[in-house]
């Protein structure tokens, strides 16, 4: 089967141009309202979209990527790596594809248990594909569901210090901050609130671990005003999911 032409359209090139202006503003004017003096990092999830979106992105400036699917991810990265894009797995992961991923992501935000931060650092320890590299970022990506039980995807709160102690302990990666998605059925202030706080308290025992990752679409507002350094925003560059890759 023939790959997909990965260079885009002038129309669609014109349209994520509006679109990413649109959200550039929302980010910048959000940052105003909070009174901070430097705007999160926006990072465009591009799942289900073809490569030939990322590489018009990156003519607009566009320089960190997320995607959710190992198989889409590492597949655009193998087309688009003239481009020298910083790439972000935000998915959940198994710890079957750790291997994988590591081949190609910058960092990776959604390490959730221990298991998951054993492979990942035994992967990137091993996979000479990382050789010259710096050490795999990850964020601990938190449950902000207040009626969560273990397993559900995201760490408790109460389990973030240990995890980010055996992050932190392997040479092959690098603790950078946490991540998290606010609650159906809660006001994301509320939920975002609760992940400032996890967030400094993390930072009494990892300084470093800064990244806090947090807002979407349509929340990307209330996450800035919580501090959120980097948004992850799909749907409004990109506009919907196609049908057919």
């Amino acid at each position: 089967m023939a790959e997909a032409p990965t260079l885009p359209t002038d129309e669609r090139r014109a349209e994520l141009a509006a679109n990413l202006a649109r959200v550039r503003e929302r980010i910048e004017a959000a940052s105003r309202a909070a009174g901070r003096d430097a705007a999160p990092q926006l990072i465009v999830v591009t799942k289900f979209h073809p490569a030939s979106d990322v590489r018009a992105l990156a003519g607009l400036g566009v320089t960190e990527v997320g995607e959710n699917r190992d198989q889409e991810a590492s597949a655009k990265a193998a087309l688009l790596g003239d481009l020298h894009l910083s790439w972000h797995f935000i998915g959940q992961l198994q710890t079957n594809k750790a291997k994988s991923v590591v081949r190609y992501a910058d960092t990776v935000h959604s390490v959730d248990r221990p298991a998951l931060a054993s492979a990942l650092a035994k992967a990137a320890g091993s996979d000479r594909a990382r050789e010259g590299r710096p050490p795999l970022a990850c964020l601990i990506q938190v449950n902000l569901d207040q009626n969560a039980a273990p397993g559900r995807g995201g760490a408790l709160p109460a389990d973030v210090p240990s995890l980010a102690d055996l992050i932190a302990s392997s040479p092959a990666l690098r603790l950078a901050g946490i991540m998290a998605v606010a609650p159906l059925g809660e006001e994301p202030a509320r939920a975002f609130a609760r992940l400032a706080d996890c967030a400094a308290e993390l930072r009494k025992s990892h300084p470093r671990a800064t990244m806090v990752s947090a807002g979407m679409s349509q929340d990307l507002e209330q996450a800035i005003a919580a501090g959120a350094t980097h948004v992850r925003i799909g749907t409004d560059v990109l506009g919907p999911r196609p049908r057919v890759l």
